[in-house]
């Protein structure tokens, strides 16, 4: 998914964390290559620190679930498709769509969605701070890398 530090209306760069693939929801894989990649907090936050000194919006990081938390195959992709199609025949829209789709894949899994997302919510938090930790540090001293 997206770990955002992001500022609308201005134009963002958007990069795979670790993948040069964009991550998918609840897999590491969605066939969408990542127009760039990092590979370290400390590159994540030296790309943060680039875009704001242009004046850049921001920076989105597309950070894959941790292998060993992903929901794999066939039978997560079939939730996911017959939840959509729910969704739409019942007319769910705007803000009820995310709920709706995250609550009928969880049922239509099993749990096993929600053991997936739990982790990719940690995992993005873990991310995150680590990536701020850098960015902190290259503020105090003044580094561009």
């Amino acid at each position: 998914t997206l770990l955002s530090i992001c500022v609308p209306v201005r134009p963002s760069a958007v990069v795979g964390y670790g993948t040069d693939e964009f991550p998918a929801f609840f897999t590491r894989r969605s066939g969408c290559k990542a127009p760039s990649r990092v590979d370290t907090p400390r590159q994540a936050a030296a790309l943060v620190k680039a875009a704001r000194g242009l004046g850049l919006g921001g920076t989105v990081f597309g950070v894959p679930i941790p292998a060993e938390d992903e929901a794999v195959g066939a039978g997560v992709e079939a939730a996911i498709a017959a939840a959509l199609e729910e969704a739409d025949r019942r007319q769910v829209a705007g803000n009820e769509v995310t709920p709706f789709l995250l609550k009928r894949i969880n049922e239509l899994t099993g749990g096993a969605s929600l053991v997936s997302n739990i982790a990719l919510v940690k995992n993005n938090a873990a991310v995150g701070a680590r990536i701020a930790v850098e960015l902190a540090e290259l503020d105090r001293t003044g580094a561009v890398r």
